[in-house]
C-alpha cells in the first residue's frame, strides 16, 4: 500500500468507530442498575445484559471474520454499523412494552454490530498511513474508545437517573439518537473512498512459523484462558459498580455512582497511556504481574472494608486493569507464525468470559452481598498474575514473531 497517499478522512472515520463502541459499553453498566428499578428485576437477572452483550462477541466473531474475508473490511464495517443501529432502534419498542427479554434481544443485535466493528477496526487502522506510525495511530484510536466509555456513564447517569428512576422514556430516546448518529456514520463510510486491507498489509516483519500446531503453543493456550478470566473480571467489576457504591451506606445515590463510574473509566484511559510509557522500562509481562497483584489486594479491600476506602479501591482497580487486555493479547500471539490471525480470533472469542462469569457475581450479590461478589474478580486476577509470571513464556525462541498491530480495548 502506498504510504504517501492521504488517508485523513478514512482515518477519522475508523477512529470514530472506537468511540462508538466505547460509548455503547459505557452505557451498558448504567443500564444494569436502571433496569433493576425500572423493570423490577434482581441483580442476578440484570447481569444477563452482560451475557447478551458479550455472548454476541463469542457467537458472531467467526461469522464476522468469514463475512469480511469474502466481502472485505469496508463492507464488514458498514454491516456492523447497520446492526449497531438496528439494535439501538429496537430499544424503542423494548421500552414501550417494558420487556427485559426484548431489551436483551436488542442488546444482542447491537453487540453483534460491535463485533463486526472490533474485528475490522484494529487491522484497518494500522494500514491507513505510514507503517512506522501504525502503533501511534492505533493508540490514538484506542484513546477515543476510552472517551466514549467514560461519557457513557455521564449520559446514562444524567438521563436515566435524572428524572424518575422507573421511567424508560430516557432509554428509548438516548438509543434513538445513537441509532441516528450510527446511521450517519454508515452513510459516510458508504460515500467515502476507503482502501481495502490486503493480507500483506497486516503483517509486519518476517512471518515464519516454528512448526507447531496452534494449540501446541502453550503461551497461546495460557493467553486464551487468561483473557477469558480477565474480561470476566473487567465486566463483572463494572456491572455491579453502581450497586456496590449505593449499598455501602455512604450517601452515594445512583446518579453520583454513575459519575464515579465515569471517573473510574477516565482512570482506565489514563492508565493505558501511563502503562504504555512504563513498558519502555519494564517488560510487559512483569508490569502485568505487578498490576494484577495490586488488583488482587484492592479486591480484598473492596470485600472487607466498610469505609470510603473501599469505593476508592474499586475505582483504582480500573487504572491497574487498563493494560491487561492488549498486553495479554500481544503476548499470546507471539511466535504463532501462519496461525497468528487464527490465534487472534480465538483470543477475541475468549471474551465470552464477560458473558458467563459475571452471572456468578450476580448470584453471590443476590444471595449474600455485593461486596462478597467481588471475590470472583479477585480470583480472576490471580490467573492474570500467573500468566504474567509464567504462562507468557514461549518454549521455542527461534523465529519469534510479534504482531504489534492486533491490540484492542
Amino acid at each position: 500500500m502506498n504510504s504517501r497517499r492521504t488517508y485523513t478522512a478514512p482515518l477519522i472515520l475508523v477512529t470514530l468507530l472506537f468511540f462508538l463502541w466505547g460509548l455503547a459499553y459505557g452505557l451498558l453498566d448504567v443500564l444494569n442498575k436502571h433496569f433493576q428499578e425500572a423493570l423490577n428485576i434482581t441483580k442476578l437477572r440484570s447481569t444477563f445484559l452482560q451475557g447478551a452483550y458479550f455472548g454476541a462477541y463469542f457467537l458472531i466473531a467467526l461469522p464476522a471474520g468469514f463475512f469480511m474475508q469474502k466481502k472485505g473490511y469496508r463492507k464488514g464495517i458498514i454491516m456492523g454499523l447497520l446492526l449497531y443501529a438496528a439494535g439501538a432502534i429496537l430499544f424503542y419498542p423494548s421500552s414501550q412494552i417494558a420487556s427485559f427479554p426484548f431489551f436483551l434481544l436488542a442488546l444482542f443485535v447491537l453487540a453483534s454490530g460491535l463485533t463486526f466493528l472490533e474485528t475490522a477496526a484494529n487491522p484497518y487502522i494500522t494500514v491507513l498511513g505510514k507503517p512506522e506510525t501504525s502503533e501511534y495511530r492505533l493508540n490514538l484510536a484506542q484513546s477515543f474508545n476510552g472517551v466514549g466509555a467514560f461519557l457513557g456513564p455521564i449520559i446514562g447517569g444524567a438521563l436515566f437517573f435524572g428524572g424518575s428512576s422507573n421511567s424508560l422514556n430516557s432509554v428509548k430516546y438516548v438509543y434513538l439518537v445513537i441509532a441516528t448518529i450510527v446511521l450517519l456514520v454508515a452513510w459516510l463510510f458508504f460515500r467515502t473512498p476507503m482502501p481495502e486491507v490486503k493480507e500483506e498489509d497486516l503483517v509486519i516483519g518476517k512471518n515464519e512459523h516454528v512448526g507447531k500446531k496452534l494449540f501446541g503453543h502453550t503461551h497461546f493456550v495460557w493467553a486464551v484462558i487468561t483473557q477469558f478470566f480477565y474480561v470476566a473480571a473487567q465486566v463483572g467489576i463494572a456491572a455491579l459498580f453502581i450497586n456496590y457504591c449505593t449499598e455501602k451506606k455512604l450517601g452515594i445515590d445512583n446518579q453520583y455512582a454513575s459519575y464515579l463510574l465515569s471517573a473510574s473509566l477516565i482512570l482506565f484511559t489514563i492508565g493505558r497511556f501511563v502503562g504504555t510509557a512504563i513498558m519502555k522500562f519494564i517488560a510487559p509481562n512483569k508490569l502485568l504481574a505487578v498490576y494484577s497483584f495490586i488488583n488482587v489486594c484492592l479486591c480484598l479491600i473492596i470485600i472487607i472494608s466498610k469505609e470510603m476506602l473501599a469505593v476508592y479501591s474499586l475505582m483504582a482497580v480500573f487504572f491497574f486493569e487498563s493494560i491487561m487486555f492488549p498486553t495479554i493479547f500481544a503476548l499470546g500471539v507471539k511466535n504463532l507464525g501462519i496461525y497468528t490471525k487464527k490465534g487472534a480470533s480465538c483470543i477475541i472469542m475468549s471474551i465470552v468470559g464477560g458473558a458467563l462469569v459475571p452471572l456468578f457475581m450476580g448470584l453471590l450479590a443476590q444471595y449474600y452481598s455485593t461486596p462478597i461478589s467481588y471475590i470472583v474478580p479477585m480470583i480472576c486476577f490471580v490467573f492474570v498474575f500467573l500468566f504474567g509470571v509464567r504462562g507468557f513464556k514461549i518454549e521455542a525462541q527461534r523465529n519469534t514473531v510479534v504482531n504489534n498491530n492486533l491490540t484492542t480495548i
